[in-house]
């Protein structure tokens, strides 16, 4: 199996690149067709996706490189090689936040609205991305039988990728990739069903399904960032889930029809 849409020597295009690049294209456009209902400016909102992408991604690499330094300090060039695989999407999420709190911050405009528009983008981004460490042969978990993943009733070519040097190997990027996908679903209908869905509400609904997944599905792999002995997401995921679960709480807080979700910010007249 390639890891290489296009292969030219001197010139290649990686799997790894456009499952990212489409996590992130089906991501932000969906956060602004979220926008448009609240009448959010465009301006606003591309500037936003465009600079927390580029900020995630920062984030994403020095995560990765900061639990692997003993591998990075001999070469640091190799640092910016980040096709080869490398992102650690709790340093995403971290910078992302990060940034987002200083944008909105400057506009005035609530965190948790925007926090809430972008984790449906966000979690289905994160389920198409994981595709891209198929095609690099990563984030599996321990050796299995073959027999083990067609019982699985997994595609015969998800089977064949999971053959790595002679051994067969757990999917875990499929595992988190359905996990992603039915959290994407399950916030999807919250948010259209629940008439009493507050501000802040979903961001809580995100940090808690997603760290329950992670949580378990890392106990799975073999490839993990390590901490004092630790997994460090797993620790991450205890962490993420305890603040959203406080998320939840905090803001569901007071009259059902108070700081509702569905209704509309004063965010129109955002000035550049």
């Amino acid at each position: 199996m390639s890891r290489y849409v296009v292969d030219f020597g001197v010139f290649q295009i990686s799997w790894y690149s456009v499952f990212i690049l489409l996590g992130i294209f089906v991501g932000g456009t969906l956060l602004i067709r979220e926008a448009r209902k609240f009448k959010i400016s465009e301006e606003f909102i591309s500037n936003l996706i465009f600079w927390t992408t580029i900020f995630a991604f920062i984030g994403a690499r020095l995560y990765f490189v900061a639990f692997n330094w003993n591998y990075y300090k001999n070469d640091l060039m190799d640092i910016l090689r980040v096709w080869e695989g490398g992102l650690a999407i709790h340093g995403a999420i971290l910078f992302g936040i990060i940034f987002i709190l200083f944008y909105t911050a400057k506009y005035k405009v609530k965190p948790f609205r925007i926090f809430d528009m972008a984790v449906p983008g966000l979690i289905i981004g994160q389920a198409i991305g994981r595709w891209g460490n198929f095609f690099n042969q990563e984030a599996f978990g321990s050796e299995v039988s073959r027999q083990f993943l067609e019982n699985l009733f997994i595609p015969e070519f998800i089977i064949d990728g999971m053959h790595i040097n002679g051994v067969y190997y757990h999917p875990t990027f499929l595992y988190e990739s359905l996990w992603c996908l039915l959290g994407f679903i399950v916030i999807l209908s919250v948010r259209k069903f629940y008439r009493y869905l507050k501000k802040g509400q979903l961001t809580g609904i995100y940090f808690m399904w997603y760290s329950v997944g992670r949580f378990f599905i890392e106990g799975l792999r073999t490839d993990s960032l390590m901490f004092e002995g630790y997994k460090a997401a797993q620790i991450v995921s205890v962490a993420l889930f305890a603040i959203g679960l406080i998320i939840y709480i905090v803001n569901g807080r007071g009259s059902k029809f108070e700081r509702l979700y569905k209704e509309e910010d004063n965010v129109s007249d955002i000035k550049f």
